[in-house]
């Protein structure tokens, strides 16, 4: 039995709370929400969150090592790698910056980068009581051949393990 981009939908969006941040399904692409309450001032939860190097996992890096990742924060800045033999890497360009409150990324992260497919990611930090509220949205469309299958669990596995790490980032740096 072959099962169709339809069924394949319906299956992924009642799967239960292991596809939660999977928000939106589609045969030509899918959304993924992640939201974190941190124990820092949204300040400090920008601060950290433009400089990935010190809350990005490298097991999810080319290079095998955050530390080589950087991001300029501004307008057609880059979030880019450097690799080991002088190579680099641009995993996502910036098309908007608010300090302090929202970011907005384009481009396809990770084993996406080489597939006929888009990404749009913000990040939406807000204060929430004696919290910051942080949103990654990430919106990915395009062709990928047989089909977009395990592609959006994949990715919100990895993106749930990094905003973890932005959080104990920034409720360390306190």
């Amino acid at each position: 039995m072959r099962i169709t981009s339809r069924v394949l939908a319906i299956l992924l969006l009642s799967a239960g709370p292991s596809w939660g941040a999977v928000t939106d399904l589609a045969t030509n692409g899918f959304e993924i929400e992640e939201t974190v309450h941190i124990a820092a001032s949204p300040q400090t939860v920008y601060t950290l969150a433009i400089r990935p190097s010190q809350w990005w996992s490298s097991s999810h890096t080319y290079s095998g090592s955050a530390a080589n990742l950087s991001f300029e924060a501004k307008a057609d800045g880059c979030w880019c790698e450097r690799l080991a033999d002088g190579g680099t890497v641009r995993h996502m360009t910036v098309t908007f910056v608010q300090p302090g409150k929202s970011v907005v990324l384009r481009g396809a992260l990770g084993p996406l980068i080489d597939l006929a497919v888009e990404g749009a990611m913000r990040w939406t930090i807000k204060p929430a009581g004696a919290e910051t509220e942080f949103t990654l949205t990430y919106r990915v469309s395009g062709y990928i051949k047989d089909g977009f299958g395990i592609w959006p669990k994949a990715i919100d596995g990895v993106l749930g393990e990094q905003i973890a790490g932005l959080k104990r980032a920034a409720e360390a740096h306190k």
